[in-house]
Formats: structure tokens, C-alpha cells, sequence
């Protein structure tokens, strides 16, 4: 009985040492900014005219290409972001009399992509054009301006369309949140999220974006969207102080 009870003891001592430790992984992915990074892009990616250039290119050619020269493109925007991230976290706090400059930029990069967002959710017109709409018009002209890729070859129409994701990715909101991010927080973190975002992102968008995209709340995106973006400005704040 002793033994068993001895069994039991330690079974519920490796229980609770395996919750501990994964409790303790979690809030390192979420101080760290791999939680944040995933939770942004994603949201800033659904319905993104990179996501209708990935589903429109995948019913021409195939959802493998598309995904990989997509998804290719944007890790590469990702890690430049995360380095211009870096260049901003770089700067001594001591030429703003000790004032951290990255977090400063941080938050009012979140502010007003926040603010920007819940605004333009709570203006939408649900029976007017949207603003997917828009970028789903954009993505199709994109997309029928390159007709050529058809007749390539697999690595051609792969570099194609990493070309194509690149260019129209430059400058846009994930890029810029993570730009945001990387200043703030740990850049490995943060790349590793963003990028785990654009795959699921890609993913979705390659196996049936523009059919998905026809049942997703753009005002639903917009306000939760707008919502941690506003979250992610004030715990960034506190973290200043």
C-alpha cells in the first residue's frame, strides 16, 4: 500500500512539475512577443490582398506553389521588419534622456493602427463595398497582369509569385506591426510568431481564401483586431513606466 502510494505521490508530482513547466512556456511566448506577433499579423492578414493574391494564384497554378513562393515571400519581409525593428531598439535610450525610444514607437504604432481599425470597422457599410472587397479587386488586377507565369516553369512561377507577395506586402500593416513588435520585444519571438501567422494565414488562404473570405465578418476581424492592438499599446506602455 505504501508503494503504491508512493507510485500515486510521484505521478502527481511529475503532473504537476509537466503544468508548471508548460505554464511557464506559455507566459515566456507571451512576454516575449511570439503570441502578439501571431495574433496581429494574422489578423491583418485574413482578407489582405496578399491573402486574395495567394488563393487567386493557387486556383491558377496549384496550392503547393502558391503557398510556398507566398509564404517564402512573406518570411523574408518578416525577418526585414524585425530588423528594421532592431534598428529602432539599437538607438540609446540615453539621446531622449533615458527615454526608451523603441517602446515609445511601439506604442504609438499600436495606437494608431488601433484606432485606425475600430474606426474603419465601425464605419463599414455592410451592404456598401468593403474594404476586402477592395483589396480582393486589387489582388485579382495583381493577378491578371501576369499571365506569363502560367507557361513557366514550377521554380519560375515560384519566384514569380515570392516577387509578386514581396511587392505587395512592402509597407502594409503586418509589416508594419511587426516592425512595431521587434523594437519592443524579443525579435527571435517575434519573427517566429509573425511567420507561424503568415503560414496558417497562407494556408488558409490557398485551400479556399476567396470562398472563406464570403462568410468572414470583416467587422468582427476589424474590431478584435483594433481591440489587441489597442491591449498590446497600453501593456507596452506599462512596460515603459
Amino acid at each position: 500500500a505504501a508503494s503504491n502510494a508512493l507510485t500515486i505521490a510521484d505521478i502527481s508530482s511529475i503532473a504537476g512539475g509537466a503544468q508548471a513547466s508548460y505554464m511557464a512556456w506559455m507566459q515566456s511566448l507571451t512576454d516575449s512577443g511570439f503570441y502578439q506577433a501571431f495574433s496581429l499579423v494574422f489578423l491583418s492578414e485574413i482578407g489582405d490582398k496578399t491573402f486574395f493574391v495567394a488563393a487567386l494564384l493557387a486556383a491558377k497554378l496549384s496550392r503547393f506553389i502558391s503557398f510556398v513562393g507566398s509564404l517564402g515571400a512573406l518570411a523574408v519581409m518578416t525577418v526585414i521588419s524585425v530588423i528594421i525593428g532592431q534598428v529602432f531598439h539599437a538607438v540609446p535610450s540615453e539621446l531622449a534622456n533615458g527615454i526608451p525610444l523603441d517602446d515609445v514607437a511601439a506604442v504609438l504604432a499600436f495606437t494608431y493602427f488601433g484606432v485606425k481599425i475600430l474606426s474603419e470597422a465601425f464605419e463599414a457599410d455592410e451592404d456598401g463595398k468593403s474594404a476586402m472587397d477592395e483589396e480582393f479587386e486589387e489582388a485579382e488586377e495583381t493577378v491578371e497582369g501576369s499571365d506569363t507565369i502560367m507557361k513557366a516553369s514550377a521554380g519560375a512561377q515560384i519566384a514569380s509569385i515570392f516577387a509578386l507577395v514581396f511587392a505587395a506586402e512592402f509597407g502594409d500593416r503586418s509589416f508594419l506591426a511587426t516592425i512595431a513588435l521587434s523594437a519592443a520585444q524579443n525579435p527571435v519571438s517575434v519573427a517566429a510568431g509573425a511567420i507561424a501567422a503568415h503560414g496558417v494565414a497562407t494556408g488558409i488562404a490557398v485551400v479556399g481564401g476567396a470562398y472563406i473570405s464570403k462568410y468572414v465578418s470583416e467587422k468582427v476581424i476589424g474590431y478584435i483586431g483594433g481591440t489587441l492592438f489597442l491591449i498590446f499599446a497600453v501593456t507596452t506602455a506599462v512596460g515603459i513606466f
